[in-house]
């Protein structure tokens, strides 16, 4: 497939998008800490 946008747009397209802390999962944390779940992200040793 032929990427059809040069390489300094696509540079800012994706700049602009977020892979963690985004806001529905920000919102979801908050939820469950105030309802009193206690967790930890990106344990190791599971």
């Amino acid at each position: 497939m032929v990427d059809v946008v040069d390489p300094a747009t696509r540079s800012r397209m994706m700049a602009g998008i977020r892979a963690k802390d985004t806001h529905p999962e920000l919102f979801l944390r908050k939820g469950l800490h105030a309802l009193g779940f206690r967790y930890r992200l990106h344990v190791k040793n599971i």
